[in-house]
Parts: structure tokens; sequence; C-alpha cells
């Protein structure tokens, strides 16, 4: 009787070996199929050259649309839009002054002087929205509206008051440039 309990528990520990054998096996990273043809040295990307605009592209990349309403510079926060990109092509070559006109007490409203690319849906606008109406009219808020608009940003830092100070008590010109920020 013990042999063949020695048997069976060395039968045992020999399967236990070949269990552990085979997930270890199975968990080993996979051999190389086959060599490349192509030397080593082919294989690594050759490093590229250094492009001489990479300055100009970390200027850019610093510079952004810029808004003044009268002479009050105001932070915006620009919306990631075919609107913008274009509103941006446009500032590019020279600043934007828009004539503003009050309307409905709670709005400026003017004329950009082309038609921007525009997607406009249903949305309801609060103090500091500048938003795109008709593809060609800058609407910036000082209270709130719901209409069809396309969103270009948001004043930020200016309370409801401030904006209502900046919009409410006349016509206003704004100023939107391309530069850098400071």
């Amino acid at each position: 009787m013990r042999g063949v309990k020695r048997i069976l528990c060395g039968a045992a520990a020999l399967l236990m070996a070949l269990c552990l054998a085979a997930c270890a096996a199975g968990n080993a990273a996979p051999a190389p199929e086959k060599e490349s043809e192509t030397p080593a040295a082919e294989q690594i990307p050759a490093e590229r050259e250094p492009q001489p605009e990479r300055e100009e592209t970390a200027e850019e990349e610093k510079a952004m649309l810029q808004m003044k309403i009268g002479e009050t510079a105001v932070m915006v926060e620009w919306e990631e839009n075919a609107s913008v990109q274009a509103l941006e092509e446009l500032c590019r070559k020279e600043a934007l002054v828009i004539p503003m006109s009050m309307y409905g007490g709670f709005e400026q409203v003017g004329p950009i002087g082309t038609s921007l690319p525009h997607s406009d849906s249903q949305t309801t606008t609060a103090a500091g929205d500048l938003v795109l109406y008709s593809g060609n009219q800058l609407v910036v808020f000082y209270g709130s509206n719901s209409w069809a608009y396309t969103r270009l940003g948001h004043i930020t830092g200016q309370s409801a008051e401030d904006m209502a100070s900046l919009l409410g008590r006349g016509d206003v010109t704004i100023t939107i440039t391309w530069g850098s920020a400071e």
C-alpha cells in the first residue's frame, strides 16, 4: 500500500510540475517570427531635420483672437468650431472693427461684413455670450435670449453687472484682433 501511495504522490507531483511548466510557457513572450530581411539600421526611422518654421509654430500657439469692447479689453473663451476658425482667418489679415447697436435691452448686434460658416441651433444665452446670427452678425449679450445661433465664445472674468455696464449704456464698437496673448 505504501508503494502505491508513493507512486501516486510521485505521479501527482510530476503532473503538477508539468501543469506549472505549461502555464509558464503560455505566459512567455512569443518568439520572433522571422527576422526581417531589411538590416536593423534601415528599420530605425531617420531623424527628421529641424524645421525652421518651428519657432513660428510656437509663436502661433501663443497667438489668439483678442477682443475689445470700446477701449476695454475682455478675455474670451472661444469655441472650437468652423465659425471661429473663419473669424481667426479674417482677423489675421486685419483687425475686425464692428459697430454694434443695442437691441432688445439685452444684446448688442453688429455686422461682420462677410458671411462665416454657421451651424445655428436653438440656444439660450447668458450675459457674456458671443454668438453668430444669420452667419454675418456678431451678437454680444448682457442679458439673456433664446434663439437659433452659432456659439462663438463667452467673455470670462465679467459679471452680468459688468456686462450690462459695458454694453447696456448705448451703442459700442467691438474690435477683434489676432495677436499674442501676454
